[in-house]
């Protein structure tokens, strides 16, 4: 049978597609039976195959009762197994329990797909999904605050999530919704003018660290009334277009942007800025359009939306007439659906904002501006995660109860992981530029990691010792394991390409085929990763297959000067392929020797 070119890299597809032949040829009476195919776990230490298709009991619990040439499930797997049209991915087949029909695929097969996801490129494996553009919403850190480890979260996974979408084939709306607009900003710039009364000295340099700025600002403002007055008037004239406030407000924001620039730099991360100021004048007319619609009603001097199954109103228009989060985010909301035409919104905060969330996507369900069914699109989904805690179990700060500054967390990555390469005998002889790019790439590499392999939901404990440790599920085993790879191809003298060329592969061992199966489920592991907005479904992946390689394969399996050499080479060359992309996917640098 031949396979839709979509599917080419995604095995559960292409065994769906044979069972889309046989049930419907099994039980023609049910149409539209949506083949149930998925891995084989191990039971009691058994597996009785590579892949199951689960449909027999459902099947035998809708024509139960009817008249039926099946006496049960098992015979209706029997039926399904027998139905099966020929294919060059089938081995075998045999069915078990009440019908549960198990795959084992075809070594050759398996070798044949590797082979030419070598030759044409892992991309060719990149997932289909149903929608062309999504917008993702991360990082969002406020202006003149800098970067902490409390942005550490949503930078690194909302990363992940836009490199996995646009391996999917989405065009991704990298959107960093920065807070640039509100009342803090008239303390800055009443604060600014007391400090700089000539414009043309307001210079990064000049302000020094902005943070230390923003602290000297806010005690001005809590301890002189006759400040804070002059604070709030500034914003007043900031929200009214004066040009002289308008330019204050850009050199602030202009000096928060160069700083956060250097962070994503070095983390590797690139996103647009659409920040909140980029809403404001599209706020009038979105509540508009709701009140003509009876959505915004009055409520204690404040104008409010209420919506099904929360008690308490969304404020959309405070009790002074000021504008909030909740204006800005439904005016963003729509812009995204109405003007850039995205069909999957994703907006990554930590789960403290899981309500306002809610209330926002069900007062966009009640404008129509959703659809009511959550599997449609366009669709917009708020992805919470936990926090970052200290080996106190409290959220992590430094010693003086600071938050901690994610530069200064990056460079203790980096200069521990310095400190641990330059113990081993072989980097002492590397060039200084090479130490530093291999550092940057193990530390900044762990970091991610510790947390993205975790379930994002929960709190993690930050601790460099664990995450920099190089055994176990660690950013530093998977690089090693990753350099071990290509070390072992470097020895043999061999060009790899010209392998790929003219080699065979055979995965006669059962540590090759064990290896070579775990590699051809990459594209629906990463689906499902993409799909459910599951990072860590990726990491168990990537761990996995370094322990099959480390564990089964190379323990077992002789490389170099075996008379399977080329063909294990290729093996080899597969797997540091597959390894480089799970990298990328999850933002980390590979390094290529250790």
């Amino acid at each position: 049978m031949a396979v839709d070119a979509e599917n080419v890299g995604n095995v559960k597809r292409q065994l769906a597609k044979l069972f889309e032949v046989s049930l419907p040829a099994t039980v023609p009476s049910e149409t539209d039976i949506v083949p149930l195919v998925d891995a084989c776990i191990v039971k009691s230490g058994v597996r009785f195959g590579d892949y199951q298709c689960n449909n027999a009991m459902g099947i035998w619990s809708k024509i139960r009762g009817e008249e039926t040439e099946f006496r049960g499930p098992a015979a209706v797997g029997q039926a399904i197994m027998n139905n099966l049209p020929p294919s060059d991915m089938v081995e075998s087949c045999s069915v078990a329990g009440p019908g549960f029909v198990n795959v084992v695929l075809s070594r050759n097969w398996i070798a044949q797909s590797l082979i030419k996801m070598l030759i044409d490129g892992i991309d060719t494996w990149a997932p289909r999904l149903p929608i062309k553009r999504a917008v993702v919403d991360f990082s969002s850190p406020n202006i003149a605050k800098e970067m902490h480890v409390g942005h550490l979260r949503s930078t690194i996974i909302g990363d992940t999530f836009a490199r996995m979408l646009e391996f999917s084939h989405v065009e991704v709306l990298r959107r960093n919704h920065v807070g640039d607009w509100g009342t803090q900003f008239g303390m800055l710039i009443e604060f600014l003018f007391e400090k700089f009364p000539n414009p043309e000295d307001v210079k990064e340099a000049a302000i020094g660290d902005l943070q230390t700025f923003y602290k000297a600002s806010k005690v001005r403002f809590d301890s002189d009334p006759e400040f804070k007055h002059r604070a709030q008037q500034a914003v007043v004239r900031l929200q009214g277009g004066e040009d002289k406030y308008h330019k204050a407000w850009k050199q602030i924001c202009e000096i928060s942007r160069t700083e956060f620039h250097r962070v994503y730099e070095r983390l590797g991360v690139k996103l647009e800025e659409k920040g909140e100021s980029f809403y404001n004048p599209y706020i009038p007319g979105v509540l508009e359009e709701l009140n003509k619609k009876g959505m915004i009603e009055d409520n204690e001097g404040a104008r409010v939306i209420f919506v099904p199954g929360i008690k308490i109103p969304l404020i959309v228009v405070k009790s002074d007439g000021g504008y909030n989060y909740a204006s800005t985010d439904l005016a963003a909301l729509r812009y995204r659906i109405n003007e850039e035409k995205a069909e999957w919104i994703i907006y990554l905060t930590d789960v403290g904002q899981q309500q306002h969330f809610d209330m926002l996507f069900k007062a966009a369900k009640r404008a129509g501006w959703l659809p009511a069914d959550d599997g449609s699109y366009p669709k917009a989904t708020h992805v919470g995660f936990g926090l970052v805690l200290g080996e106190d179990g409290k959220r992590f700060r430094t010693r003086s109860s600071e938050v901690v500054r994610l530069a200064d967390l990056l460079d203790e990555a980096k200069n521990r992981s310095k400190t641990a390469l330059l113990e081993r005998d072989t980097a002492k002889e590397w060039p200084e530029e090479e130490v530093e790019k291999t550092s940057q790439a193990v530390g900044y590499g762990a970091v991610k990691y510790a947390d993205l392999k975790n379930n994002k939901l929960t709190n993690y404990t930050f601790n460099f010792d664990q995450m920099l440790n190089d055994k176990g599920n660690t950013a530093v085993y998977l690089l090693y394991a990753h350099a071990r790879i290509c070390s072992i191809i470097r020895k043999s003298g061999k060009d790899i390409e010209e392998v790929k060329r003219n080699a065979k592969m055979a995965l006669d061992h059962e540590d090759e085929r064990a290896l070579g199966l775990h590699l051809v489920q990459f594209s629906e592991v990463v689906e499902e990763a993409c799909i459910n907005l599951l990072p860590n479904v990726l990491c168990e992946y990537l761990y996995n297959l370094s322990e099959i390689f480390t564990k089964k394969f190379y323990s077992n399996c002789q490389v170099v000067g075996s008379a399977e050499e080329s063909s294990r080479l290729l093996l080899c060359e597969a797997t540091a392929t597959v390894m480089r992309k799970c990298f990328h996917l999850l933002g980390i640098e590979p390094v290529y020797k250790i």
